[in-house]
């Protein structure tokens, strides 16, 4: 790191008080073990101290630390381990990155005026969800999520932490899109369009971006439904159209694309388009495998395939498969993340990709993701040979072939 740790010292020392509200390391290097620690201040027994909140696979440790003994942590973690350190107090934002040949880049923010809201210090708290509890929004209330109140109705209580984890995803990368830019998003296969309209509150009411939502679905009465809506919000800049994701062509330049639970091949279709405009960032939740499932063949494994509950599942996991390793292909770092549990619905894989660029590298790595440093990787034979054996040949390896 250079001579940049004594700058990072020194923010990190700046940072590290009781006007922070949260500090977050993210981007590790290495692709199993932590993959995000949160910090924030903590008053025990009358001291101020800092709470680390390290999220390990499915599990989460939460350890204390005075602020000297944190910041050699810190610097640790930076060295070594991750690559983006993002930290918000009340006098401004701290944004770090460590490109893979290990510079620094430190960039300070300061706030033009104190936020009077001081953070929560108590040592034991509630998950704080970025659509916040007793705040009412609109489109929750029509979803019947929450009160008019703003209370979370108890029986939607799944659904609407899974909006929260899924902002939870897209805050993750925020930084690949430049500030004061126009960021247009498709959402593909749109459906009923509740991440779509939190997506926008989100990005466009609480982060300021100048955002442009289109969302594309094939039934008539949906679309119809979700632009009322969008106009009932006054969300001017989210708008809805009827069509087919294959043969969508309404636009030339795309910054990202969602697809969530677009069926078959159609979430193929989608991620082509995506690598076609060169989107900075992929998001899909794949559903119904049927092509690979009508396809897949193996001898050594006929004592799994013969059980159709298994067959469909091992189709699944090959389908994504297939799928990550191509966005790979196209240049893109890609993840395999659990996108709510699996108590819920066993469609909960959600692929995160994002493009590889020389200008501006965000190496998002950690659950199933590309370490390739260059644009693009050549393309992996380990993939066509995985295919040969299983007797498949998937919609998208034709289209990237094209």
């Amino acid at each position: 790191m250079g001579v940049r740790v004594e700058e990072l010292r020194e923010q990190l020392s700046v940072f590290l008080s009781d006007r922070l509200y949260q500090m977050i390391i993210s981007n590790p290097r290495k692709k199993e073990g932590v993959f995000k620690i949160k910090i924030r201040p903590v008053m025990i027994k009358g001291v101020l101290c800092f709470q680390e909140t390290i999220s390990k696979e499915t599990q989460v440790f939460h350890e204390n630390h005075e602020k000297d003994e944190l910041i050699l942590k810190i610097l640790s973690y930076m060295a070594s381990d991750f690559r983006q350190l993002e930290a918000e107090s009340m006098d401004g934002r701290l944004n770090v990155l460590v490109s893979k040949k290990g510079r620094v880049m430190v960039k300070r923010k300061d706030s033009r005026a104190a936020l009077l809201k001081r953070p929560d210090m108590s040592h034991n708290r509630t998950k704080k969800y970025i659509l916040e509890e007793g705040k009412a929004v609109p489109f929750l209330i029509d979803l019947g999520i929450q009160t008019k109140e703003g209370r979370i109705v108890h029986a939607r209580y799944d659904k609407y932490r899974q909006i929260n984890r899924y902002l939870e995803f897209v805050e993750d990368i925020l930084p690949v899109f430049p500030e004061k830019e126009k960021v247009h998003i498709i959402d593909f296969g749109c459906g009923k369009s509740y991440l779509t309209f939190a997506l926008y509150y989100y990005l466009h009411e609480l982060r300021g971006l100048d955002v442009h939502i289109t969302g594309l679905d094939l039934k008539a009465d949906v679309i119809e439904k979700c632009s009322a809506l969008a106009v009932k919000y006054g969300y001017v800049n989210l708008h809805f159209f009827q069509g087919d994701i294959s043969s969508f062509e309404r636009v030339d330049k795309v910054d990202m694309v969602v697809t969530l639970h677009a069926c078959d091949t159609a979430t193929d279709y989608a991620i082509k388009k995506a690598v076609d405009w060169q989107a900075r960032v992929i998001f899909t939740v794949p559903c119904c495998q049927h092509e690979v499932n009508r396809q897949i063949e193996n001898e050594l494994l006929r004592p799994v395939l013969k059980y159709g509950l298994l067959k469909e599942r091992m189709a699944t996991l090959l389908t994504d498969a297939i799928r990550a390793n191509l966005l790979e292909e196209a240049g893109y770092d890609t993840q395999v993340l659990e996108f709510i549990d699996m108590e819920h619905t066993p469609k909960n894989i959600l692929i995160r990709a994002v493009k590889r660029q020389e200008t501006h590298r965000l190496d998002i790595e950690g659950g199933a993701c590309s370490r390739q440093g260059q644009k693009n990787t050549k393309r992996d034979r380990k993939v066509e040979e995985m295919t040969k054996e299983f007797h498949i040949k998937t919609t998208l390896q034709k289209l990237m072939e094209e």
